[in-house]
């Protein structure tokens, strides 16, 4: 019987091949964001279930269904993050950042919901998201747009679509949702068993329905458009304004309403038609009264999420190289006093070229073990440290890759013979 212990299902290891592809994908992310003067902010995984519970909403399928939740030792309700704005709002609202003005963060890390896996849906997926606070104009929503088209076009992707939408003010969603809910208690013999659940807690929630049986209902269903306020219009009006002086194309989904309660006004994802079911890469909104709502003072907020996984999953789709390929070198030693000499040789060039990646052997094979080694490392350079090179006080530059010959050198000259490399 075997002792061997796997990882939970929907929780997956990033193994070290793939973790050069992550890594460069979060720093393209991450200079982005700082270039758009974004400052990072970390929050605990951990928080009290009642910041999502207020934050998401209570009649929502992550706080009735997904999230982590447990009771600690000294009778704490806490839950694993599901989503990371509600963690980031509490941060701001316990530590007052948004009296010394407005507030522009991005965050990162995994989040957590207790649900079916399958193919870019994960039990822990990792996330990165910007946030927005103290700006109440649709110029903050439409910068948000232009990071994200930016960070499109730093990767290279293909094939992405931005959907907008707008949900109006707090008083038009609610007017909205009784009239959503007189049309479909009209047509309640057509709902399915979800959906009838929603009618009472969550009814717009029925318009992001996948039952094909329903499509046809819900297409002719009252639009939220027509229910606009005359403010929550012309904030609308101007986001697109802004667009299309970026030329940034759009489509107007007006079925777009998020899943989670805190939106309102100008909600967007952006979709791909590269990754069958798992569409949306990436998404966001305004959430005016999220702050307030969790025990701050008002304050207009926005922000969007981008799913990690579903990103890394559309690179390789569209077979996107977006990593590079920094100087690297192996070192050769042979003999106990070389190996010695390697460690201090390996200082020196880390300090000297802090890029340049360098494999220091430590199998204290043969030469020729060593030298499969560096292929298999598929390094640039061996660095070769033998009895000649140790009695000369030298070291042996061999190219691995038809850069030329062999050299022998001391290591002053070995290091700006690498940087001309560089």
């Amino acid at each position: 019987m075997s002792n061997k212990i796997n990882a939970i299902r929907g929780m997956n290891d990033c193994l070290p091949k793939d973790s050069h592809l992550w890594l460069s994908l979060e720093k393209i992310i991450f200079d982005t964001f700082i270039a758009y003067g974004f400052k990072n902010i970390r929050t605990p995984v951990v928080e009290k279930t009642d910041t999502f519970c207020r934050a998401i909403g209570q009649t929502t399928d992550i706080v009735e269904k997904e999230m982590y939740t447990w009771t600690d030792s000294n009778g704490d309700l806490l839950s694993l993050r599901p989503e990371n704005t509600a963690g980031v709002v509490r941060a701001m609202i316990e530590h007052n950042l948004p009296r010394e003005g407005i507030q522009k963060v991005f965050y990162q890390g995994a989040m957590f919901r207790h649900e079916r896996p399958q193919k870019g849906r994960y039990r822990q997926f990792h996330q990165i998201g910007a946030e927005v606070f103290g700006a109440h104009s649709a110029k903050s929503d439409a910068e948000l747009i232009a990071i994200t088209h930016s960070l499109w076009q730093n990767l290279g992707l293909k094939n992405i679509t931005l959907e907008i939408n707008t949900l109006g003010s707090n008083e038009a969603r609610a007017n909205y949702r009784s009239v959503l809910v007189d049309y479909f208690t009209q047509h309640k013999d057509q709902l399915d068993e979800d959906s009838t659940r929603r009618l009472t807690t969550n009814p717009l929630r029925i318009l992001d329905s996948k039952n094909e049986d329903l499509q046809s209902l819900i297409e002719a269903a009252p639009k939220l458009m027509a229910h606009l306020d005359e403010e929550s219009a012309k904030h609308f009006d101007t986001f697109k304004a802004y667009l299309e002086c970026m030329d940034i194309p759009y489509v107007i989904n007006t079925r777009l309403v998020r899943g989670l309660d805190y939106y309102n006004r100008t909600v967007f994802e952006w979709t791909t038609t590269d990754l069958g079911a798992q569409a949306t890469i990436c998404a966001g909104g305004r959430y005016d009264g999220l702050v307030e709502k969790m025990g701050g003072n008002p304050c207009p907020s926005v922000g969007f999420a981008l799913g990690l996984e579903r990103l890394i999953l559309l690179i390789q789709e569209q077979n996107l190289s977006i990593t590079d390929d920094p100087l690297s070198a192996y070192i050769v030693a042979l003999g106990d006093e070389a190996q010695i000499k390697s460690l201090q040789i390996a200082e020196q060039l880390h300090a000297a070229l802090p890029t340049l990646i360098l494999y220091n052997d430590i199998t204290m094979g043969s030469f020729k073990s060593q030298f499969k080694k560096a292929d298999k490392a598929n390094a640039d350079f061996a660095i070769i440290l033998g009895e000649e090179e140790l009695n000369n006080n030298q070291v042996a530059i061999k190219p691995l890759k038809g850069q030329g010959e062999q050299q022998a050198m001391r290591i002053e000259d070995a290091i700006n013979y690498l940087k001309g490399q560089i």
